[in-house]
């Protein structure tokens, strides 16, 4: 898979909803896999099966 940007647009429980920055494509995915302090309106870059907080 291709490196990608995504804004976290919603978190609720769990889950968070990620929204690709290029396409606009929402995403769900388990809070657990992403970097610690990601909240609403948090930049996230994903390469190489890992998520990294950008801001």
């Amino acid at each position: 898979m291709e490196p990608r940007d995504y804004r976290v647009t919603k978190i609720a429980g769990e889950y968070a909803t990620l929204t690709d920055i290029n396409t606009g494509d929402e995403l769900p995915i388990a809070l657990f896999l992403l970097p610690d302090g990601t909240d609403e309106g948090s930049l996230l870059h994903y390469e190489a099966l890992t998520y990294e907080l950008v801001e």
